[in-house]
């Protein structure tokens, strides 16, 4: 009898449930909402946060305030998100070398797939490999010629992990030895191809684009599946000869784990209408960044795409030996 008791007081108590989610839906954001971003002001996630926050801000007319909390690769941010109040004031913009490569390296203090809830994905982009004009190969089929034929000669240049996966894996896929040179920051990697200290970068095409068009440095691929709308007459390296070749960065909202779902289905939306917007896109592809594909992927399957990633890439920074510069 007493169980009966409980079964039917939570059945009544459903729609009471339901009906406090749609009423924290309606009335949030009443306040204005922080986007914590774990890099220093005026790199590509920080300005990406900003545009997007500030047509978020339009739409939902609540302020949206960018916090930047470098350090220790993001962990900082992405912890201090990871404790916060669940009630979607508090959201992080997490990367994929932060959401994904660094827990595949270091012991961080939280679980990048228990600790939050992923809303959408903005900004993704691909690796570019770029040389030096002197250098004997202009495509990756010619570089993984040049490195069978010299084997542990080559050198290549990147300043941070997420660009050095994408160099590892072609090492990997093509079976050659290209010995991999870090720098602090992709400047000083960019300027060591360009002094001709090392013969090609791998890198971000935002990063190199300048050099790029002015001819002091020549793209070889991009990491992508399709080519770059930004680069569109330079090849992928999937086309290069290497067919399952595939590596992004990309750029996603995070919420922290017990948001209510009704505050992570509106804030979806407003990403979402945000994103289809012909300014965003503008702006996002004048900072050398994708703006179709999984942009605006919604919130389950991007924490499939999350769970498949981060699987995928433990398993390949093992196998591929990186550890942390």
């Amino acid at each position: 009898m007493k169980i009966a008791h409980r079964v039917l007081g939570l059945l009544f108590a459903l729609p009471l449930l339901f009906a406090a989610g749609e009423s924290t839906a309606q009335s949030y954001p009443s306040k204005p909402v922080k986007f914590v971003v774990g890099l220093p002001p005026g790199g590509g996630t920080d300005i990406l946060a900003r545009l997007i926050g500030q047509k978020l801000a339009e739409q939902l007319g609540q302020q949206i305030i960018v916090e930047n909390k470098p350090g220790a690769d993001a962990q900082i941010a992405t912890e201090q998100v990871a404790k916060s109040a669940p009630d979607g004031y508090t959201l992080l913009v997490g990367t994929s070398s932060g959401m994904i490569l660094n827990p595949s390296l270091y012991p961080v203090p939280y679980d990048v797939l228990k600790d939050f809830i992923p809303i959408t994905v903005f900004g993704p982009a691909p690796v570019v490999f770029a040389a030096h004009p002197s250098f004997a190969a202009t495509s990756v089929k010619e570089l993984i010629a040049l490195a069978r034929a010299k084997p542990g000669a080559l050198h290549y240049s990147t300043g941070g992990t997420v660009f050095q996966v994408a160099g590892e894996l072609i090492k990997q896929q093509a079976g050659v030895n290209i010995v991999h040179v870090p720098y602090k920051g992709s400047s000083p990697a960019i300027n060591a191809a360009l002094a001709g200290d090392v013969p090609m970068v791998a890198t971000s095409i935002a990063a190199v684009l300048p050099q790029l068009k002015a001819g002091k440095l020549r793209a070889l691929a991009v990491t992508s599946t399709r080519r770059s709308l930004v680069l569109p007459e330079v090849p992928t390296v999937a086309e290069s000869g290497l067919a399952n070749y595939e590596y992004m960065m990309w750029t996603g909202l995070f919420a922290p784990a017990a948001t209510p779902r009704a505050i992570i289905d509106k804030l979806y939306g407003e990403m979402s209408a945000a994103l289809k917007s012909d300014r965003l896109k503008e702006r996002f592809a004048g900072l050398s960044y994708e703006t179709g594909g999984i942009v605006g992927m919604p919130p389950a399957e991007f924490a499939a795409m999350h769970r498949a990633e981060l699987a995928k890439w433990t398993k390949l920074v093992k196998e591929l030996n990186i550890r942390p510069e």
